[in-house]
């Protein structure tokens, strides 16, 4: 047992170096974290992986995976980004954030290869090329026996990229990044990199071109190919009290109602993804896996901030849609899977995402709108959001509270001056930033 304070000074010094390699972006190459990977002994090689990528569904689908195989008594080491709340939460053991010391250790164990790579190259090592070193080397130590490992952006040059998978999953590509390409074809060649000679590749249902993209990169390197609709897919599904029942057409057969506590039916489509993915990771799909323990897995499957409840009366939700399609499937959700007579939005987007696609979007499922400011340097100023938001909405549901306590605040009020009883919500979205903050706030 560590010295909690002893921990957290470790924490905070980690914390403080990692903040000093912002801002974090891709940098088109994997120069720095071959190098890297080669001075740590190529950690990332000691335990086979399951690789993800996509526009929207990762971290969802990667948790998925996550309970599944430990259902099936695996332990698996699990690398999602961005976090919530704790930078902690990216690097998972066995279902669970390591903790304080055992972050720290992780950097302690690569920082001496990360000097040496900074001085070999025109570039430093990035925030996230930093973290993924740690997650590789965090894995080797526990040890683990699979990593799940989500791709930082795209496919080809992101840092995640030097894992060789022998299952690769891609989650529906959409536009989001505008350096990945501004069409789906463009966006899907950069993420069809994590395919790898001799995968099995997962594909969720897709943009016809995108697809096409997809299809021709499993061809070219010689991937077997899964693709929902047709190898695999949701046969059925319906709302039910917490969640939803799911039938899935797997590789190796069918797997009746499985009860799975996430909303809407793109949970249930990540769903199908994930028990592909461990079928094709345990034994190729060629059989039915053990339904009790698949059953088991799905019904311990969790997503923080993805239509998650954190409190009640009024309900309070938080979701981290932060483009069009999250948009839409959580458009979606809520009108399958809740029934509010009156539920306001809380929500503060990024300066490079389409804020006015988001809110128009939402616009005809929320009776009025609460604007707010994350943290990040990169929020939309408050005014310049209330004004995308008053041309949307119209200025009498509009409300602007520049801190998110504030907004929080005036959103529970809207929701119990309007609703009849029982009927209120808040809806807090926008960004995982936003949804992270308001967590730790409505947690606390």
């Amino acid at each position: 047992m560590g010295d909690s304070g002893v921990d957290a000074a470790g924490l905070a010094r980690v914390e403080k170096a990692l903040a000093g390699r912002f801002p974090h972006r891709m940098l088109p190459d994997l120069e720095r974290m071959r190098d890297l990977v080669d001075l740590l002994g190529q950690p990332q090689r000691s335990y086979p992986s399951i690789h993800l990528t996509g526009t929207n569904g990762k971290t969802s689908t990667a948790r998925m995976v996550d309970e599944l195989l430990r259902a099936f008594g695996i332990r698996p080491g699990r690398y999602t980004s961005p976090h919530l709340e704790n930078v902690t939460e990216r690097i998972s053991v066995d279902g669970r954030p390591v903790d304080a010391a055992a972050f720290t250790q992780a950097y302690d164990d690569v920082i001496a290869c990360v000097e040496l790579v900074d001085g070999r190259h025109p570039e430093r090592v990035t925030f996230f090329e930093l973290l993924t070193a740690m997650a590789f080397s965090a894995f080797s130590d526990a040890p683990v026996d699979v990593g799940i490992i989500e791709v930082g952006m795209g496919g080809s040059w992101d840092a995640t990229n030097v894992v060789d998978a022998a299952v690769a999953v891609v989650t529906p590509i959409s536009l989001d990044h505008p350096e990945l390409g501004d069409s789906p074809e463009t966006v899907a060649a950069e993420k069809a990199g994590v395919i790898h000679p001799g995968a099995l590749a997962v594909l969720a249902q897709q943009p016809p071109a995108a697809a096409e993209v997809l299809l021709r990169r499993c061809a070219e390197v010689g991937a077997t190919v899964a693709r929902e609709g047709l190898e695999f897919g949701v046969l059925a599904r319906s709302v039910a009290v917490g969640g939803q029942l799911v039938t899935i057409q797997g590789l190796g057969g069918v797997y009746e109602n499985l009860f799975l506590s996430l909303h809407g039916p793109h949970q249930a489509h990540n769903a199908a993804c994930a028990l592909v993915a461990v079928e094709a990771f345990l034994g190729g799909g060629r059989d039915l896996l053990d339904i009790d323990a698949v059953r088991a897995g799905f019904a311990r499957a969790e997503s923080p901030g993805r239509l998650e409840v954190v409190r009640r009366s009024p309900t309070v939700l938080l979701d981290g849609a932060h483009n069009l399609a999250g948009a839409q499937a959580l458009a979606t959700a809520l009108d399958e899977a809740f029934r509010f007579d009156h539920l306001v939005g809380v929500v503060g987007i990024l300066a490079e995402k389409d804020a006015v696609g988001i809110l128009a979007v939402l616009e005809p499922v929320l009776h009025a709108v609460v604007v707010t400011q994350s943290s990040s340097p990169r929020a939309i100023p408050v005014d310049d959001l209330a004004q995308i938001a008053v041309d949307i909405f119209g200025d009498d549901r509009v409300e602007v509270a520049a801190r998110l306590d504030d907004a929080l605040d005036a959103g529970v009020r809207l929701a119990e001056q309007e609703a009849e009883l029982g009927g209120a919500g808040v809806l807090v979205t926008g960004s995982l930033v936003t949804v992270g903050e308001a967590r730790h706030l409505l947690r606390r």
